[in-house]
């Protein structure tokens, strides 16, 4: 559901002649569109290496108990499928962020929230055994300082993420013990309506926004000091999550629907509303939300044998079943490709949030080894590509350091600053 009032006014009033928007307590300021192939001096390159380069939502977590990927060896997409690994990651200066805790949705029964509880946790343990593994490459973040004292240890930052809260069940006290093993980020649904919230894919919202359960995890979020992601959430659990929230909110990867009118983007007018509520949205490099893209018919046939021999929808399989049906979809998409968005239409999407809402609010993540690449950005490797051309636009280094990863650690500092909680350090799990 989309709601019209003030701030799509605010979009009208902008468009206009006003430089900023006042709201409660907070001032926006919008950066108009820069000259283009205005350049900046130096050396993009050095100086995208030189500073933090974050992205804050990498789904490679889902690849680590696979037996053929190996973190320190180079994979390319064209041959794996993969997006991330350490040598892509310094070739692309990308120093780490948040590795994603994912669970499939499923069933809203007792049984089903207990097998996903167990899935839940044993992706957290992988994302830590994967930092153990590689401790002289790697290392866990439970903090903002931790995340400057790994870069300058010359490792890769390991904060973690929970896309879809659907592990938690219905005990929203489950949170702390995630907290505990390192979470700092909670985001509270995924492509289908669950126990927490309405999604922004799926018909039919039951709650028109966040449940009470999902208000109760907000809270729990805030007390905990765990930043809260409203990515897959609808527009209007979006908005209930802004006025809950004690902290600013991130959409850790989604688009803009003025470039693409597709559900998981969000309009002008929301926008407005998270940067005046001082949230971040990270520009998504997934190409299924940045453009309608067409299958060829041989692919669409292909689809029709797959799904009449697997099923369209594979969240009731049993691992077994679950396992062959992947093995059979990357087969299909091997011999029948997508079809692939372009480079140029992730920063046409970048480029009108930008100008709409002002680089304090701006940042970049792939959706790696969820989906996300582009035809001309096919993995980490190449994000050298966005520095320079955010250069070569009118921003300026402090604004693309913001973008790479400045706002989204304000985010986390801000949560870890309004924390409540009386727990133990997390200094005793290092």
């Amino acid at each position: 559901m989309i709601r019209f009032g003030i701030a799509s006014l605010a979009v009208l009033a902008l468009t206009a002649c006003a430089p900023q928007l006042q709201g409660a307590g907070s001032v926006i300021t919008v950066q108009q569109a820069p000259e283009a192939g205005a350049q900046t001096s130096g050396d993009a390159d050095a100086f995208h290496e030189s500073i933090a380069v974050f992205d804050s939502h990498l789904d490679t977590p889902a690849l680590f108990h696979t037996e053929d990927y190996l973190f320190t060896e180079r994979g390319t997409w064209e041959e794996d499928g993969t997006h991330v690994d350490l040598p892509r990651m310094n070739e692309g200066g990308l120093d780490g962020g948040f590795w994603v805790i994912f669970t499939r949705q499923g069933p809203l029964d007792d049984a089903s929230y207990a097998a996903a509880r167990t899935h839940g946790l044993m992706r957290q343990t992988a994302i830590r055994e994967f930092a153990a593994k590689y401790h002289e490459e790697v290392a866990l973040a439970f903090t903002a300082d931790d995340a400057d004292r790994i870069i300058a240890e010359g490792k890769k930052v390991v904060f973690q993420s929970m896309e879809n809260s659907y592990p938690l069940g219905l005990d929203v006290s489950l949170l702390e013990h995630f907290y505990i093993g390192g979470l700092r980020m909670i985001a509270p649904v995924h492509f289908a309506h669950n126990q927490f919230a309405d999604s922004a894919t799926a018909i039919n919202p039951p709650f028109d926004g966040l449940s009470p359960l999902g208000e109760e995890l907000v809270r729990e979020a805030n007390r905990l000091g765990l930043v809260l992601d409203g990515s897959h959430a609808s527009d209007a659990t979006v908005r209930d999550m802004i006025a809950l929230s004690t902290t600013p909110i991130i959409l850790s990867h989604t688009g803009a629907k003025a470039i693409y009118d597709h559900p998981r983007n969000i309009d002008d007018a929301l926008l407005l509303e998270l940067a005046e509520a001082g949230g971040v949205i990270q520009m998504n490099i997934f190409g299924g939300y940045l453009e309608r893209l067409v299958p060829t018919p041989e692919r669409e046939a292909a689809l029709e044998v797959f799904n009449a021999a697997y099923g369209a929808d594979p969240s009731s399989l049993d691992s077994e079943e679950l396992a062959a049906w992947f093995a059979a979809r990357q087969e299909l998409d091997r011999d029948f490709p997508r079809p692939r968005s372009t480079y140029e239409k992730f920063m046409e999407h970048t480029f009108h949030v930008l100008e709409l809402i002002g680089p304090d609010h701006v940042g970049i993540s792939g959706d790696w080894d969820g989906g996300g690449g582009v035809d001309g950005m096919s993995d980490v490797s190449m994000l050298q590509k966005i520095t320079r051309d955010l250069l070569a636009a009118g921003y300026t280094r402090a604004d693309v350091e913001k973008i790479w990863g400045g706002n989204m650690m304000r985010l986390v500092r801000a949560a870890e600053e309004a924390r409540t909680s009386d727990l133990v350090s997390p200094d005793v799990l290092r």
